[in-house]
């Protein structure tokens, strides 16, 4: 456990398990769900891409994640408030 902290650990397992969560819950015919559990999940996603970027220069995929959180927000606006 060295140079990991709490927080590190909540989001290598939150991260798998609110992404996957969310993808089933489209899956399974619920996409307002799924959308709202996905945005959620892109917290953890923006923390470790952000990391990665910062410590072994994976710009690519923070942004990447940058997009999806847009992509999952207008979704959430789209199925919960329009």
């Amino acid at each position: 456990m060295r140079g990991r902290t709490v927080w590190d650990m909540v989001v290598q397992v939150c991260l798998p398990l609110f992404t996957v969560l969310g993808f089933a819950l489209v899956s399974f015919k619920m996409p307002a769900y799924g959308v709202a559990v996905s945005l959620f999940a892109q917290i953890f996603w923006l923390y470790s891409s952000y990391k990665s970027w910062k410590t072994a220069g994976q710009l690519g995929i923070f942004i990447n994640t940058i997009i999806l959180t847009m992509v999952f927000a207008y979704g959430v606006v789209n199925y919960w408030f329009l």
